[in-house]
């Protein structure tokens, strides 16, 4: 039997649907459009999910992600 994958969204997608889900484990992430989820995946090691999400931190512009704290997505461990 097949483990069910578990898709995650982030705390700032509200109901809206306008965000990416994101799907992890031990060895990988994988995100999806929320709008399009039939419509594939983009797949990273844990170590290049880790890379992609600090390159996105070191890129937000000032002001935005103010407000409530954020859900990170993190690998299990």
């Amino acid at each position: 039997m097949t483990a069910q994958t578990e898709w995650r969204t982030s705390s700032y997608s509200g109901n809206a649907n306008e965000c990416v889900e994101v799907a992890l484990d031990a060895a990988r992430a994988r995100i999806r459009d929320t709008k399009a989820r039939g419509g594939g995946t983009l797949t990273f090691t844990s170590a290049g999910f880790a890379a992609f999400r600090e390159m996105i931190a070191d890129r937000t512009p000032a002001g935005v992600g103010s407000g409530p704290p954020r859900r990170v997505f993190t690998a299990p461990r």
